[in-house]
């Protein structure tokens, strides 16, 4: 029999995306708003385009690897299937939602407005994916541990990224 795990520690830390899955009301939102931040601060920056991509993939790597490595140990340690709490999953999709956006670097006054009318709008886009649950989504949350956490939200993330895409398109 598995004991159910006790304290926080490096476990928690990561599920909850350092704590912000604790937050009430709507914690898989404000597990949503890291990759934001970390897009406009890597493009205010002067970073790139690529090197925004590339702190998002980071950010979909670490998220995914957090899910996967302790999902188990959060289903035990809260109780439940797919906790709340755990905002890592959401992460990981937001950041592939962001993969999609058209960052603009150097940021000048009419840079801060289109990427964050882009962000803003990938935001939104995975939110609403991942709330809804369209299928094929609601079907993969029957995986066990931490891929049900997970692969729910990497699909809301690819599907809301190829509306953005479309949006992309259809704006020239």
């Amino acid at each position: 029999m598995t004991r159910k795990p006790t304290g926080f520690g490096l476990p928690g830390l990561a599920l909850t995306a350092m704590g912000l899955g604790l937050l009430r009301p709507a914690p898989g939102t404000w597990g949503s708003l890291p990759p934001v931040a970390v897009g406009l601060v890597l493009a205010a920056s002067g970073a790139g385009p690529l090197m925004v991509s590339a702190g998002l993939v980071l950010l979909v790597i670490a998220g995914s690897v957090a899910c996967v490595r302790f999902g188990d140990w959060a289903e035990l340690r809260w109780g439940k299937k797919d906790p709340g709490c755990v905002v890592a999953d959401e992460v990981a999709g937001q950041a592939i939602t962001l993969l999609a956006v058209p960052w603009v670097v150097p940021v000048d006054s009419d840079g801060w407005a289109h990427n964050l009318w882009w962000s803003g709008g990938a935001f939104l886009l995975f939110r609403l994916f991942d709330i809804l649950k369209p299928p094929p989504i609601r079907g993969v949350q029957s995986l066990r541990g931490g891929w049900g956490i997970l692969v729910d939200d990497l699909l809301a993330g690819a599907m809301a990224a190829l509306v953005l895409v479309a949006v992309r398109v259809a704006l020239g």
